[in-house]
């Protein structure tokens, strides 16, 4: 089944989700981590809509995956290997914040995505996902702790997907908030491809639960016993990057394809995005993997990239600063190739969506990208002693790499 309408209202809990996500933005913060004395590394860039500025906040970071905003105006960055890094007053404090639960870390697994709580500011709860050990392997677990000071307190794990696996990687996972409090939580298929459609087993799925890792009673497979309760969406391969628009509730989420057929899809309750019966990628052996693109009652992606390129982290942009940008969509690509390292913009008022590539000249793997509450964009580089950067539009005499 094709989609017609790129932005949708979500049937769960629709009204609900809506009008909160409104309160949230109008409550949203103004302050945002200063940058310290001077700006590093800047350099000016041409996009097809603003001259931009895009300067270094913090260096020295290793692997970093994820990064919120807390109300104070710090920020918060993960780091793969298990490190919960703090970044105050423009620089990134040397000692981690203690209390993270031992991870899992690989080229592919680790401590993965952040997100807040949407009442933060009064029960300071932060919530992550992470690779953790057992048994069977590793699987993806949601975790979540209490922010005090420099510690993670009362850490606990309130959802351990059945996603265990020997195998390296396709774990995910993203998570985010709801305007109705309930999250998203992706998982991957562990490149085992067939359990994306087994509907008894997390693999490959867009998970919702409520802020105690519950599961809602409005899920869509609520009443289904084929199907396991949490989930919200099957058919997917390794989603890594995840966004809601605030105003709208539309869910958007970004896959890795196996080798080509990356996607960027319109999450809706109770569907099939299609993975692995229907694909535009190949095996990385050059194999086919199924010679369906399209199947009734399974979704097409707003977009597929072939040759891949290996997208990232999702943002949707509703700040003022570029008025042209607003309600488009941008995603990290990782891609060791010429569609890969760099930053993209989609518009999707346009049919097909338009996009633009940007930030090439840096030949930096993106692997997050988020608006601040600042409007601005901050971007997390995964290239090795990485960086954390800001995308402010550039100044009226600055000249630079144009």
């Amino acid at each position: 089944m094709g989609r017609k309408i790129l932005f949708a209202v979500i049937g769960t809990g629709a009204a609900a989700m809506i009008v909160a996500a409104v309160v949230m933005a109008r409550r949203a913060p103004e302050r945002i981590a200063a940058t310290g004395a001077a700006a590093k590394n800047v350099r000016d860039y041409q996009t097809e809509h603003y001259a931009i500025r895009v300067d270094s906040v913090v260096s020295g970071l290793s692997h970093p995956w994820s990064l919120a905003f807390l109300p104070d105006g710090d920020i918060l960055i993960t780091e793969r290997a298990g490190n919960l890094r703090r970044v105050h007053n423009g620089e990134l404090l040397r000692r981690p914040i203690a209390g993270v639960p031992r991870v899992h870390s690989t080229d592919q697994e680790g401590f993965l995505d952040i997100a807040l709580h949407p009442q933060f500011p009064q029960n300071h709860l932060l919530y992550f996902t992470y690779s953790k050990e057992g048994a069977g392997g590793t699987t993806i677990a949601l975790g979540r702790g209490r922010l005090d000071g420099d510690t993670l307190a009362d850490v606990k794990d309130v959802f351990v997907a059945d996603n265990w696996s020997t195998q390296n990687g396709n774990i995910g996972s993203r998570i985010v908030f709801l305007a109705d409090g309930t999250l998203l939580m992706t998982t991957g298929d562990r490149h085992l491809q067939k359990p994306a459609q087994d509907q008894s087993r997390h693999w490959g799925k867009v998970l919702r639960l409520t802020d105690n890792g519950l599961v809602p009673p409005d899920n869509p497979f609520i009443s289904d016993s084929r199907f396991r309760p949490e989930i919200f969406s099957t058919g997917h391969r390794n989603p890594q990057g995840l966004a809601v628009h605030p105003m709208t509730g539309a869910i958007y989420e970004t896959e890795h394809g196996p080798q080509g057929g990356d996607e960027l899809n319109l999450i809706l309750p109770g569907r099939n995005y299609g993975w692995p019966a229907i694909t535009y990628g190949k095996n990385y052996d050059d194999t086919i993997i199924t010679d369906e693109r399209v199947r009734d009652g399974m979704e097409q992606p707003l977009k597929y990239w072939v040759p891949s390129i290996a997208p990232s982290g999702l943002m949707v942009y509703t700040g003022d600063r570029f008025p042209k940008w607003k309600d488009n969509l941008f995603l990290g690509a990782m891609a060791g190739r010429e569609v890969g390292t760099q930053l993209y913009r989609v518009d999707l008022s346009t049919t097909p969506p338009h996009i633009e590539g940007m930030l090439k000249p840096l030949l930096q793997r993106f692997r997050d990208v988020r608006q601040g509450p600042d409007g601005l964009l901050y971007l997390l580089t995964d290239s090795g002693n990485d960086r954390l950067l800001r995308i402010a539009p550039a100044e009226p005499s600055g000249r630079g790499d144009r």
